[in-house]
């Protein structure tokens, strides 16, 4: 049921607020009852914009104000005291909707870790049916993978030539193939997998929101800002708050979940009374529950590129926004609209590797990508990505004022840990995308190196080149960490702890960073939320 609704009812057994990655999954998988009514409510709009479902339109939206929730951080010190971008999705999908489609699972080490530090049930046994269920892999059906799953995941149907020299670098500098980054092994070399439907973004709001549109016990609203959850005493009850300027007031007589994400889920929590008490009084707010944790152990994947310019004009950069988008919908989703841009990638363990899983992951784009795309180079050239995948630092969401409509303060700490780990991994990370850009696959096409612009010469030029330039991979997590100690925000069953009918269930619970890209892995967690939610095995 839209938005458009005759149904003038105000109260419904859930009310999701946030339709990102986890909020739709969560509208499909509980309207699947028909005796269950749920209200899904989006501060965004609607997923119309042609580029969002063309895969290479992701370029073209990033910066698109109307779809991007538009968040910065504040300077960051180990940073030079730059301010970074971090672009949400603001739209029916959430960040599935303008991400690189780029799906990764992470490993059984990520998720028997999380239920070693308490989040009972969340270990790899238990969470492998769930990516499974969830998963339309376009390869088929296999103990590890899901064939008939709502979220599609296939191979990419354009694959420009610098992304297989790529590869071939990554071979000749000791790296192994891997066609399979979610198979027995993460680690290697090759192509990522993507979500796309017959050349097409398959993002949250197409695999799971689309086919539950039309049970008469679901309504979506679009354009909903939720200022604050109302209480009975300690129990949720409803939100309140504006759509299009006029007010709202919806009552859920089962539960409220929150499904904002990593930035929104904390923000309303500590607007709605539930955080830090000193954060709270700071901004006027009444207190209903001091819960310290609401807010903090925000990680996320830093990330630095390494820029080359390229001598065959191969590149997407000349490439047209407009006469790509006129190709790919003339020609049936077919040619580099398909791209998802980040075609190339690798696992990989650095001298710095802790245990057996990967501690960097690779995207390769072959096109300049500088500053997420805003700043266009002229020319021609090629872009590694490069990340640390278990940072140590740890940085927080708190207010900026008691208004939901102010954006929350972010400060990630990147770099933060007192060890300074975090920055040896980071250098790491550029003398890897170095090496690999000095192999021989490269040469016929290796131009002038643009970031840095010349070889650094010792660590203290890799540290400068890290300060100056690295910046996020989109990936924040963590500000409502489950777990089972007294700190924990959320319990193993994603109830907030200390409140009645109230859960958060979005990528802000996980305690730590898979090892990987976390919109699979967000997907996974609202699929077995649902599932304990329907008091289902």
């Amino acid at each position: 049921m839209t938005e458009s609704s005759n149904n003038a009812r105000a109260d419904y057994d859930y009310i999701i607020v946030g339709a990102g990655s986890a909020g739709c999954v969560l509208a499909n998988r509980l309207t699947e009852d028909p005796a269950c009514r749920v209200l899904l409510l989006e501060a965004g709009g609607r997923d119309w914009h042609p580029f969002i479902h063309m895969p290479a339109g992701l370029a073209k939206i990033a910066g698109n104000r109307r779809i991007n929730w538009d968040y910065s951080t504040v300077p960051e010190p180990q940073l030079g005291n730059r301010v970074i971008w971090w672009p949400r999705g603001k739209v029916l999908g959430g960040s599935s909707s303008i991400n690189a489609m780029c799906y990764i699972r992470g490993v059984a080490g990520d998720y028997d870790g999380w239920a070693a530090q308490g989040a009972d049930g969340w270990d790899w046994a238990n969470v492998l049916p769930c990516f499974r269920r969830a998963e339309g892999n376009a390869r088929g059906a296999g103990e590890l993978h899901g064939g008939d799953g709502p979220l599609t995941v296939s191979d990419l149907r354009n694959v420009n030539p610098l992304s297989r020299v790529f590869i071939e670098a990554g071979q000749q500098a000791g790296l192994a193939r891997n066609d399979d980054f979610n198979g027995p092994s993460q680690l290697g070399v090759g192509l990522y997998q993507v979500t796309q439907r017959d050349g097409a973004r398959c993002s949250a709001a197409v695999a799971y929101l689309d086919p539950a549109r039309p049970r008469p016990n679901l309504t979506v609203r679009t354009g909903a800002m939720v200022e604050r959850i109302t209480f009975d005493r300690q129990r949720a009850t409803g939100v309140a708050g504006r759509q299009r300027g006029r007010a709202f007031r919806y009552q859920a007589t089962r539960e409220v979940i929150l499904s904002g994400g990593a930035i929104n889920s904390p923000q309303l929590l500590m607007l709605s009374g539930i955080g830090p008490e000193a954060e709270l009084r700071r901004h006027g707010i009444d207190v209903l529950l001091d819960r310290p944790g609401v807010g903090a152990n925000l990680q996320d994947h830093l990330d630095v590129c390494t820029l080359q310019h390229e001598t065959r004009r191969t590149s997407y950069d000349r490439a047209n926004e407009l006469k790509l988008a006129f190709d790919y919908f003339l020609r049936g989703h077919r040619g580099p609209g398909t791209s998802n841009i980040a075609e190339g990638g690798a696992f990989l363990r650095s001298p710095l590797a802790t245990d057996d899983r990967a501690d960097i992951q690779l995207h390769f784009i072959p096109a300049m990508i500088d500053d997420h795309g805003r700043n266009r180079l002229p020319g021609d050239g090629y872009t590694l990505h490069a990340c640390n995948l278990h940072p140590r630092s740890r940085g927080r969401i708190t207010l900026a004022s008691d208004r939901a409509t102010d954006k929350p303060r972010i400060e990630a700490n990147y770099l933060g840990d007192p060890e300074g780990f975090d920055l040896k991994v980071m250098v790491e990370c550029a003398r890897i995308s170095l090496d690999l850009f000095a192999q021989p696959a490269f040469a016929p096409y290796r131009g002038a190196p643009i970031f840095p612009p010349r070889l650094p010469r010792n660590d203290a030029e890799l540290v400068e080149f890290v300060r100056a330039k690295a910046e996020t991979v989109y990936h924040p997590i963590g500000t409502c960490r489950m777990g089972s100690d007294d700190a924990a925000v959320v319990d193993p069953q994603l109830r907030l702890r200390g409140i009645d009918g109230l859960r958060v269930i979005d990528a802000s619970v996980m305690p730590t960073l898979p090892t990987g890209n976390t919109n699979a892995p967000t997907i996974m967690i609202a699929e077995r939320a649902a599932d304990l939610i329907r008091g289902r095995a």
